[in-house]
């Protein structure tokens, strides 16, 4: 919830949606993300870090947003992955660890 929240203060709004289901109508602009796995850091044959790994989009209608600048300015171990376009949307993807 924690991470839920951070997202509904950078986009200034509560267009923010968590594996959404197929039928879910999103409001744009949005942030869609969701659980991507987990990094592990081991030694000593032993976990002692685990950190999870989420796939974040952003979603919005205009090419030069800057909602995901702001994703990657608040969060300190995150990175754009990707951007393309789909429906005339616009889709950025970072994938963040938190």
């Amino acid at each position: 919830l924690d991470l839920h929240e951070e997202f509904c203060n950078i986009l200034k709004t509560r267009n923010v949606y968590f594996n959404p289901p197929e039928g879910v109508k999103m409001n744009y602009p949005c942030i869609r993300y969701k659980l991507g796995g987990l990094d592990q850091k081991f030694a000593d044959n032993i976990t002692f870090l685990n950190t999870k790994k989420y796939e974040v989009t952003v979603i919005d209608s205009d090419p030069d947003s800057a909602i995901y600048e702001e994703i990657i300015k608040h969060f300190r171990m995150c990175r754009l992955d990707r951007i393309y376009m789909a429906s005339n949307l616009y889709h950025f993807v970072i994938t963040l660890y938190y």
